[in-house]
């Protein structure tokens, strides 16, 4: 019956005022303003077209997550947020975001022992819809990147679904689909296979922030190969992807 009771508050609410003031109705103030945000923000991103900026004079974050395992929908979670801003192919000094995320479930010791990240680093962690708040505002309107972006994509959905009943809205270029249009024929087109392959030293892999940084470099890389082939907007890049 008490819970009949709330759902009917709720949708009263929702009829009255929209959806901040039926989630404050649940869970508290804070909640449904950075929810309030968050979709707030996601609209705003349908709004914006990038694919006539030249690639060059586009701001960028390359971004990275650590999970517990590799499937959001069948209990994983977020348990690191990386990410650095990339201006003309060069990462912008002083412009990241890294912050570790209470999972609220255990990290497996495989996990643990790949990422470096334990149960207690993230017991006073700040939770999900804290850290998804401060990203989205970090991110802005900004086109995101990330190496095999598919993984940080997929859970980034299920976040957003969860916390915020959106999906993401912002574009996502992917290194390692840059990759295999660049060098076609390798046999793997993995991040540390393709640092190597640029010359670009790897300094702690698993890290968010530390392979946000790594994955930057490479793109800047690739941003150079890219304008030697005249190849000058997003437009013009993701037309030649669509093909490979």
């Amino acid at each position: 019956m008490k819970e009949q009771k709330g759902v009917g508050r709720m949708w009263s609410l929702y009829k009255m005022g929209g959806v901040t003031p039926a989630i404050a109705s649940v869970f508290g103030s804070q909640n449904a303003q950075q929810m309030a945000f968050i979709r707030n923000a996601n609209r705003e991103q349908r709004k914006q077209s990038i694919m006539d900026t030249p690639l060059m004079d586009m701001e960028m974050v390359v971004f990275d997550l650590e999970t517990t395992g590799f499937n959001p929908n069948n209990g994983d979670e977020i348990i690191s947020f990386g990410a650095v801003v990339v201006r003309g192919g060069q990462c912008v000094e002083g412009e990241s975001f890294y912050s570790l995320v209470n999972p609220k479930r255990p990290i497996p010791k495989s996990i643990e022992e790949l990422t470096g990240i334990s149960n207690d680093m993230v017991q006073d962690a700040p939770d999900l819809m804290t850290v998804l708040h401060d990203f989205m505002a970090f991110i802005g309107r900004r086109l995101l990147v990330a190496h095999s972006a598919g993984h940080d994509k997929q859970f980034l959905n299920v976040a957003l679904w969860r916390t915020s009943k959106v999906y993401l809205n912002h574009r996502v270029l992917d290194t390692m689909m840059i990759a295999k249009w660049l060098e076609p024929g390798r046999d793997s087109y993995g991040l540390d296979e393709m640092l190597i392959s640029a010359g670009i030293p790897i300094t702690v892999r698993h890290h968010a922030l530390e392979d946000s940084i790594m994955t930057a470099e490479l793109l800047g890389k690739y941003l150079k190969r890219i304008k030697e082939r005249n190849i000058t907007t997003l437009g013009d890049l993701y037309a030649y992807l669509s093909k490979h």
